[in-house]
């Protein structure tokens, strides 16, 4: 088996550039190594783990029923490079879930978020059967909104001291996207 072979035995989803694969003890290290090393990157708009505790909590959470964690990692080396989750996915008449992501500094604005969001809305709407995904996104997060409205996602409101975020409460614009949506939005 190749050195592609071996990376992507893990995978989840597998796109041209990335692919996405669930989190594991063994990961401890390098994902801490990336988070300190994008700190200032990620200053005020989230806190990735950064310490062993924090990983193991982290780690905890993405074991959880109503929540999928997954890293993503380069398909030509196996190198994780941010994170995708959807969380407090709610079943019965709901079928929503949130979803929540961010990127390794030096991987930013080179469209590897972009693949990631495109194979995790896959995994939400064909394999979970969700109907509808919601990202919270600060107002000043210019890349993530153009993110989420690249993706087919549409702005639903504003919500003013939404989030804890950094030790403040931060506004945060509602955006969502429905499976029905995002199926007749694929072919173009």
């Amino acid at each position: 088996m190749g050195t592609s072979g071996r990376v992507l035995n893990k995978a989840i989803l597998i796109g041209a550039r990335v692919f996405l694969r669930l989190p594991t003890r063994s990961d401890r290290a390098e994902f801490i190594a990336l988070n300190r090393a994008s700190t200032r990157f990620h200053s005020g708009l989230v806190s990735p783990p950064t310490t062993p505790e924090q990983f193991a909590t982290f780690l905890q959470r993405s074991n959880r029923e109503d929540s999928v964690c997954l890293f993503i990692c380069l398909a030509a080396t196996g190198a994780i490079i941010g994170t995708i989750n959807l969380s407090q996915i709610f079943r019965g008449g709901f079928q929503n879930a949130y979803l929540g992501y961010y990127v390794g500094a030096l991987y930013a604005g080179q469209g590897y978020m972009t693949e990631a969001l495109q194979l995790t809305l896959r995994y939400a709407f064909d394999h979970l059967k969700l109907h509808r995904l919601e990202a919270n996104v600060q107002p000043g997060n210019l890349a993530s909104i153009a993110l989420v409205k690249r993706a087919g996602f549409v702005q639903e409101g504003y919500s003013q001291r939404y989030l804890k975020v950094c030790g403040r409460w931060r506004d945060h614009e509602r955006w969502a996207i429905l499976a029905e949506d995002w199926k007749s939005n694929r072919g173009r």
